[in-house]
């Protein structure tokens, strides 16, 4: 089985072309392990391509395959990376920023008799 979610912030906004009768959408997404960044790279054939308008900074879902590119340079050295063929790709919503913390607590009411 070859399947991989990633969740993670785009580096950049997506780059698009057309191929044919297709369109290919290729971006990073900067995924947080700790104090540890990955990015890994995505690409979106199709429709997903086609309406990918996320921008860079986005939080995204990608759900997709592993798939190995091998090449070799003008120069004769071979090159290979693993990149994600996504499924699916799916923006999430932020996070909401922590409420700043009261330095001190109310006083109760006092209830009048």
């Amino acid at each position: 089985m070859n399947k991989v979610f990633i969740t993670g912030n785009l580096t950049s906004d997506p780059k698009k072309e057309a191929i044919g009768e297709k369109t290919l959408a290729t971006f990073t997404v900067a995924v947080n392990e700790g104090e540890k960044v990955s990015f890994i790279d995505c690409k979106a054939w199709g429709g997903w391509g086609e309406n990918l308008a996320a921008k860079k900074g986005t939080p995204l879902v990608v759900e997709g395959r592993l798939s190995q590119e091998r090449w070799t340079d003008k120069s004769g050295t071979n090159h290979s990376r693993v990149v994600v063929i996504s499924d699916s790709v799916r923006e999430i919503a932020k996070r909401p920023k922590a409420a700043p913390e009261a330095t001190e607590a109310p006083e109760p009411a006092v209830a009048s008799a």
